[in-house]
């Protein structure tokens, strides 16, 4: 079997496994989504999503967050981890979308890979949660199960991971490709434990099953 080959059978399989799977972030507005994804560097989602709540509460648009403080924003979003520096992205980043972009964020990869704080992983999920064009998200889970699958070989560099990815993964497919990932990397091919192989609709398929 082929790469190409066998990334369509994984992701037929992760479909019928896991076919409501989307972005565990919480949002109703594509802004949020950056925030929120800002936030999640090193902190879980989970988490996020409780962050956010008051965050919005207190600055519920890009104008109110472009105006606050770095200091009220860090005193909110501490609790994520690293609150400092994710509060200044998220204030400088708000600024330019009410300055340069009418309050909207924009969809071009590299306008958003030029906001302060977004890297290819956030831009890509933008791209692909909020306007549905082509996107793959490398992140931990991305980058794990893919190499367990044997679908790249020991490439552990996100940027190399996607370049990759896009070999074989058709691009209509990336983005719930990704999310689907990340809901299999989370409840079978996990990474503090044991993967269940035993439980996983690849083990007939995976490089690394059992091992």
């Amino acid at each position: 079997m082929t790469k190409n080959q066998l990334a369509l059978e994984i992701i037929e399989r992760l479909k019928s496994e896991y076919p409501g799977a989307n972005c565990t972030l919480d949002y109703d507005q594509a802004w949020k989504l950056l925030v929120s994804v800002r936030l999640a560097a090193q902190c879980t989602d989970a988490r996020v999503n409780v962050v956010v709540e008051k965050l919005y509460e207190k600055f519920p648009d890009v104008n109110t967050l472009a105006e606050a403080s770095v200091e009220e924003l860090e005193e909110i979003v501490r609790p994520c981890g690293l609150g400092k520096s994710k509060a200044r992205d998220i204030s400088a980043c708000m600024k330019i979308l009410r300055d340069e972009y009418g309050g909207k964020v924009p969809d071009d990869f590299d306008k958003l890979l030029a906001l302060p704080g977004v890297g290819r992983k956030s831009a890509n999920l933008i791209m692909g949660d909020v306007f549905g064009k082509p996107a793959i998200v490398t992140d931990t889970h991305c980058i794990r199960l893919v190499n367990r699958m044997g679908l790249v070989d020991g490439v552990k560099e996100p940027a190399k991971v996607e370049k990759e990815l896009w070999k074989i993964i058709p691009p209509e497919e990336g983005s719930d490709f990704c999310h689907r990932l990340v809901h299999h990397g989370r409840e079978i091919c996990t990474a503090r434990t044991k993967p269940y192989c035993e439980k996983c609709c690849l083990s007939d398929i995976c490089k690394k099953a059992g091992v």
